[in-house]
Parts: structure tokens; sequence; C-alpha cells
């Protein structure tokens, strides 16, 4: 990952209405491409977002959208950039922290562990035969309510509802506090109550901490509410605009039918 160079130094730009970024951050990904097995999977991907942004990336079935995001991460070998710009405290910054939300969570449905515990698993280095610290249990607690699932703290994981682990795997990837957060497919098998949660947490966290998030979904007229831009992509970006633009498109229609547009 490296720093975009001087001329490509964010300026201030309203990304929503009534939003304006900060100008001091963007992240650009730059001819990304990923061959696997002498396939062709993704070819030439360029996007450029802003801090506050909400890119929702949609497309067919093996389009490649989670390939993206895998690339993004470092967990598919890829060629082309991922470059990001920051100030931070009157300094650059030249490498974000990445938050990321898989599709789904593998987990024993019988396992005793609960949501705290599994936190510290993942953040902490001592056993957990050892206990939780007073300190990772009161750092959970904090990264759950981001989230407003506080309440889940000392739930086993087993019985946690789709939604809620969900909230729960959003809690995780804001440790630490990512400055680009992908969700990928974060709301396959939720009911509509913990979709309407989740996008609420996820439209606050993109406003009050300005991180840009790019979010896969099949669910387009909701994720059409809460992104600033929508993008389709079938191997490349076909086409990339506001969520009106991109839901009016003809390749977009001829997809998925005619999807109403979100309110003005």
């Amino acid at each position: 990952m490296k720093a975009p160079t001087n001329s490509s130094v964010p300026h201030r730009v309203e990304v929503a209405p009534g939003y304006v970024a900060c100008g001091e951050c963007c992240t650009r990904v730059e001819g990304l491409s990923v061959r696997l097995q002498g396939r062709t999977i993704l070819e030439n991907v360029n996007l450029h977002l802003h801090c506050g942004e909400l890119l929702t990336i949609i497309g067919p079935n093996g389009a490649g959208k989670t390939t993206l995001l895998r690339a993004l991460i470092g967990e598919v070998p890829h060629t082309g950039t991922l470059a990001f710009y920051a100030v931070r405290a009157g300094h650059s910054v030249g490498k974000a922290v990445i938050g990321y939300v898989p599709q789904s969570l593998d987990i024993d449905r019988g396992s005793p562990i609960t949501v705290t515990e599994l936190f510290a698993a993942v953040v902490a280095r001592r056993p957990l035969f050892l206990g939780v610290s007073q300190h990772v249990c009161a750092l959970a607690r904090r990264h759950l309510a981001l989230v407003e699932a506080e309440h889940l703290a000392d739930c086993r994981l087993g019985l946690l509802s789709g939604g809620e682990l969900h909230r729960v795997m959003l809690a995780f990837a804001l440790t630490p506090m990512p400055d680009i957060l992908l969700l990928d497919e974060p709301l396959a098998s939720v009911d509509h109550a913990g979709v309407v949660a989740f996008y609420r947490t996820v439209a606050s966290l993109r406003a009050q901490r300005h991180m840009a998030v790019i979010m896969v979904s099949h669910n387009l007229s909701e994720a059409a509410h809460i992104s600033t831009r929508m993008a389709f992509l079938y191997r490349t970006i076909v086409c990339e605009g506001t969520p009106r633009e991109v839901l009016a498109h003809p390749i977009v229609r001829s997809t998925f039918g005619v999807i109403a547009p979100p309110a003005d």
C-alpha cells in the first residue's frame, strides 16, 4: 500500500447531502486485477473513495465482488495498488487500518464461549483459561456499544440470532478503529429488524468516525438508501455513480430488473 502523490491529495467534497468530507483522507484502488488458476477474476478495477463515503458494490453471482474485498485485505494475490492518504495530527499517513466483516462466521453452536471471550481471543495474548482481564472486558463492551450490542457481551455465541452475530462481527472489525471498513454481504439471512439496525449502525459510524465503507450487497433497495455511491462490478467496474444513476443504468436493469430508486 502506498500514499498517492501530492497531485492526488483530496479536496473538501460533499459526499452526501449535508455531509462534507474532511478533505484530509482518500482511498484509491488502481488497476487491481486478480488471476486464479489461469482465470481472470478481476481486471483493471479502479475506485476512489473519500472519507465518510459508503460505496456499495453490486453485481451478479460470480462477478468477483467477494474476491475484490479479499484482495483489498491481502488474502488474494493481485496486481495493482490500494493507495491511502490521510493527515493525522499534522502528519501524512500512507497506511490504512482496514476492518473486514466476512459473509459468515463458522461457529460451533454448542460451544459455551461467550462474545467477550471470543473478543479476548482476538485482541489479547492472554490464554482464555486464565480468564479475561478487566481491561479486555471493558474494551469489548466499548466496542459492542458502538454497534448497539453491549447487552450481548456475556451471551454465548451459539445463542445469537443472525443479526446479533453480524453486529458482534462488526464490533470485532472496529478493533482497532479502521480507516476503511469492508462489509461482504453482511445481512444474508437476517430479518428486517436486524437489517434496519445494522444499516443504522453503519451509517452512524460513517458519519461520526469519517471512515470510508465499501459494502457488497444483493439487497439493492435497502443499500441504496444509505449509500453515497454504488458501482456495478462484472470482472471490472462497468458503471459507477449515485445510487439513482446506477440503478437506472441499462445493464443494471437488465441484470436485476427495475428497482425503485432511493427518495431524494
